[in-house]
């Protein structure tokens, strides 16, 4: 359950089914969440809410991962949001092209969702940001 300071996460994922997964998982570790299926959805909700953390799937329909991270990046928020992509993609490629595109990290799918918490957990700290 999320505390007063809890890390805000924004979680995008074209997938129910996986979005709902990750949802519990990061509230049931105290983050304060908000979920969205698609890109256009995630850029939005985060340039409404400023979330401390951002975690992305690649592969969506319309607007995918890497536009909205690069889009993230472009606006140059203070502070800047940790990015996190939890994708299919597996090759070295690809990951150095998610990490180019603004990425901090880049899970791959199925994802540890311990050692995605982990991470986010050793970069952003409870109230990081004000303006709720």
């Amino acid at each position: 359950m999320p505390t007063p300071n809890a890390v805000r996460l924004l979680i995008a994922d074209d997938d129910p089914s996986v979005l709902a997964a990750y949802a519990l998982f990061f509230n049931a570790h105290g983050y304060e969440t908000r979920a969205t299926g698609n890109g256009a959805d995630a850029l939005a909700e985060y340039c409404g809410w400023h979330p401390d953390a951002v975690v992305l799937d690649i592969q969506m329909p319309g607007m995918d991962g890497r536009a909205v991270a690069r889009e993230i990046r472009r606006l140059r928020s203070a502070p800047l949001p940790l990015l996190v992509a939890v994708t299919a993609l597996t090759s070295p490629s690809e990951q150095a092209e998610t990490i180019r595109s603004g990425f901090d990290y880049h899970f791959v799918k199925p994802a540890d969702l311990p050692a995605v918490l982990a991470t986010i957990a050793s970069h952003v700290r409870p109230g990081a940001t004000d303006d709720s």
